[in-house]
């Protein structure tokens, strides 16, 4: 299964799950505003490992 994931695919699931232990180690902190705003990142960033898998795969059919 890991084997169809590209380097660029495994960094941005490692940013987006760092993103999201940071986020919850502020909540549990107190730092409620901010474990808010570094939550947002998360899908962010997955959405944005989509867009870029939509765009290699419509380069890659236009070859």
């Amino acid at each position: 299964m890991f084997k169809k994931f590209t380097t660029a695919d495994k960094l941005l699931f490692v940013a987006a799950l760092l993103s999201l232990i940071f986020s919850e180690v502020l909540y549990f902190y107190e730092e409620k505003a901010d474990a808010i705003f570094i939550g947002l990142w998360v899908p962010s960033i997955l959405a944005f490992g989509i867009y870029l898998k939509l765009i290699n795969n419509t380069n890659n059919k236009n070859d």
